[in-house]
């Protein structure tokens, strides 16, 4: 993170914090499957679902910022913060995602410590949850992208597909994800205490810096109100 900030000092813009967010996962995921002598198959398959997951998130909020202007939180905090920017950012952006980055990939530091037998069916469910989840977040970004980038869509809400079960379908199939890997890791020893890392990015999806920040931007459309009370925050329900 660290490293990411003096990228994001010589590029001059803060979101690339959202980039090295995906990737940091990876990194963590690896080193500690390559460092353990008892990861076997279930450090490998947690090892490729987080992969899989941390690069396609990476390279999609690569693609969406590239060409535009620094994203309108970061732009915010840079005119809120002042002459503290610098420091505010690197503490309050770069280490507080790197500390959060750690609770929540701790299932499967969990894990890769521990050799937990053969793979069986908590894996299994773990992975139907987790390609559950997958589906949500991938399939989700990708028909926003495609909204987006239609002009006759400027000013409007998308509110089809995926978006018309749930106003946040991506977020939900993030969280979905990892709720996936800590089944995974109840089946190895202590893998129970995980449960940190999907509760973490729980909170901080419906609590701090996921919908609060999105839905008071979304405020500003006149649409809003009515998607609001027509369609679930977060959990996928059918449209009232």
């Amino acid at each position: 993170m660290s490293l990411w900030f003096v990228v994001s000092l010589l590029k001059k813009r803060n979101d690339l914090a959202d980039v090295a967010w995906g990737l940091g996962f990876v990194l963590m995921t690896w080193i500690s499957f390559f460092l353990s002598d008892d990861s076997g198959a279930r450090g490998l398959l947690v090892g490729i679902l987080v992969t899989v997951w941390g690069l396609r998130l990476a390279w999609h909020i690569h693609a969406r910022n590239k060409g535009k202007a620094e994203d309108y939180r970061y732009l915010a905090w840079r005119k809120e913060w002042g002459k503290y920017f610098y420091i505010r950012s690197y503490f309050q952006v770069y280490l507080l995602q790197g500390a959060f980055l750690f609770l929540i990939v701790l299932p499967v530091l969990l894990i890769n410590k521990n050799e937990g037998g053969d793979i069986g069916l908590l894996d299994f469910l773990g992975v139907a949850v987790w390609l559950f989840g997958f589906y949500y977040e991938a399939v989700g970004d990708a028909q926003l992208a495609r909204f987006i980038k239609n002009p006759a869509n400027k000013g409007k809400l998308l509110q089809s597909g995926l978006w018309a079960y749930t106003r946040h379908p991506n977020y939900f199939g993030e969280v979905m994800q990892w709720w996936g890997i800590w089944l995974i890791a109840l089946s190895v020893s202590g893998g129970w205490l995980g449960i940190i890392g999907p509760i973490t990015i729980t909170f901080l999806i419906l609590k701090v810096s996921g919908i609060p920040m999105l839905e008071k931007k979304m405020e500003e459309n006149p649409d809003f109100a009515e998607y609001k009370r027509k369609t679930s925050i977060f959990i996928p329900l059918p449209r009232k």
